[in-house]
């Protein structure tokens, strides 16, 4: 496993961190595979873990919690997120700050995710969702100040809004965030354009989460697809995103090397940015943390192939269906 600094936190995060929103409330989550593979995750090298009360209420931050106790000598870092007031994911344009993150709201829902982790202070704290137009409030800046006075969070951070990477940018320049969540894959490169360079110039420590596009960039998804019902992907791969999604990453498959796995290429294609610290997949399974663990071997793709997959860049803007 390779590290890389993780901007003004000045820690060492694994470049393969581990998204837990798989652990809880998903269809075909197995909870002993589920336990080995958070073992063999730590054996391995990783050592940066994000998870969020949204996921599973609670749940999937106690299971990071049991985590960072059966290894307490070891520095594992624990990402979890506040969830909106009004629960709602993501967040629109003309939702107020109150009815999304209140002063009480920040400081209760963190004090829950103490206690969810078992632990006296969060190594990051993140909002689940934003809007830039928050950027000038005094109450979000007065609560998150008060609870690192109070030691009960280090580092504070925003996860972006899917499709919406300059939806921060306000508030990155305020020097109160020290980490920006966003996705970043082969197909969402727009990240690179404004959000990036600014992170680099503020130090910023960058997260990029859904680096295989939802699945689509596994290479497995087909037009005939179906999720179940009470999966969150039916309502995400509907026909306009599914037939769409599986015809791009179709065109990927003539690039995928020999040996490789298209997984594999879209990993070291995120590696290949240095402005990336740590990438988040989600490991439910035993294989994928080998596989997706394996990629950080400090081997870069080739850099013809690497311009190649930049003239797949895909970009969207925020639907009914993109969540």
């Amino acid at each position: 496993m390779q590290y890389r600094r993780f901007g003004r936190t000045n820690w060492n995060v694994s470049e393969i961190g581990y998204g837990m929103w798989g652990l809880a409330g998903w269809t075909g989550t197995d909870s002993s595979e589920v336990d080995q593979a958070l073992e063999l995750s730590v054996e391995l090298g990783c050592n940066f873990y994000d998870t969020a009360w949204g996921y599973g209420a609670g749940k999937s931050e106690q299971i990071l919690g049991q985590l960072l106790k059966r290894h307490s000598n070891k520095r594992l870092y624990a990402a979890t997120k506040i969830p909106p007031k009004n629960f709602k994911w993501p967040s629109k344009s003309h939702y107020t700050l109150d009815e999304c993150f209140p002063a009480t709201h920040i400081i209760e829902y963190t004090e829950k995710s103490l206690k969810n982790l078992n632990v006296e202070c969060i190594d990051l704290q993140q909002f689940h969702v934003w809007e830039d137009g928050w950027h000038d409030k005094d109450e979000w800046k007065e609560a998150i100040t008060k609870l690192k006075k109070e030691g009960k969070i280090k580092h504070i951070g925003v996860s972006v809004n899917r499709w919406e990477p300059d939806n921060v940018l306000k508030t990155l320049e305020t020097g109160l965030i020290d980490t920006v969540q966003v996705i970043y894959n082969i197909f969402d490169q727009s990240p690179e354009d404004k959000l990036f360079p600014l992170c680099r110039k503020l130090d910023v420590g960058v997260i990029a989460r859904v680096p295989f596009d939802e699945g689509s960039l596994t290479g497995t998804l087909t037009k005939d697809t179906v999720f179940p019902k009470d999966d969150w992907r039916a309502t995400y791969f509907v026909p306009e995103n599914l037939n769409s999604s599986v015809d791009h990453a179709d065109a990927l498959k003539p690039l995928v090397p020999s040996g490789m796995t298209m997984p594999e290429m879209a990993l070291r294609f995120i590696l290949c940015n240095d402005d990336v610290h740590t990438i988040i997949p989600g490991m439910r399974k035993i294989k994928n943390v080998k596989a997706n663990t394996a990629t950080s071997d400090g081997k870069k793709l080739d850099k013809t192939l690497l311009t190649k997959l930049k003239d797949h860049r895909w970009d969207r803007t925020p639907t009914e269906w993109s969540q």
